[in-house]
């Protein structure tokens, strides 16, 4: 028999999910074991390390709960300094533009003021 029909003949022996073979099969050779039990619950802790430790948690959900705000704040404060920035900006372009002094002194590598407002760099 050559190899080919060998692996034919094999590949036929492997039982489908479908065949209606009930007897359970152990592919890996070793017996498989029962369901273990949960692990017991550990005796009850010492009612002042208990308090301690609810105290420390409280404490840190505490410090928690202050950092949230601080970088609440911190985010709104960034905003408002993001947004009076730009307005800065803004009117030192317009005063620029305006004044006869800024008119002479255009960039000469071909960028013009209002391109540097456009793309977001603030000053």
């Amino acid at each position: 028999m050559s190899d080919i029909t060998k692996s034919v003949t094999s590949i036929e022996d492997i039982p489908l999910a479908d065949d209606e073979d009930d007897t359970p099969t152990i592919v890996s050779g070793r017996t498989p074991r029962p369901a273990q039990p949960l692990p017991r619950e550990e005796p009850p802790e010492d009612p002042e390390e208990k308090a301690r430790l609810i105290a420390q948690v409280l404490e840190l959900q505490n410090t928690l709960d202050d950092l949230s705000q601080r970088v609440d704040s911190v985010k709104e404060e960034s905003m408002k300094l993001r947004s009076e920035n730009h307005v800065l900006g803004q009117y030192i372009h317009n005063l620029m533009a305006s004044s006869s002094v800024f008119q002479s002194s255009q960039p000469k590598n071909g960028i013009k003021q209002d391109d540097i407002y456009d793309q977001g760099f603030e000053f």
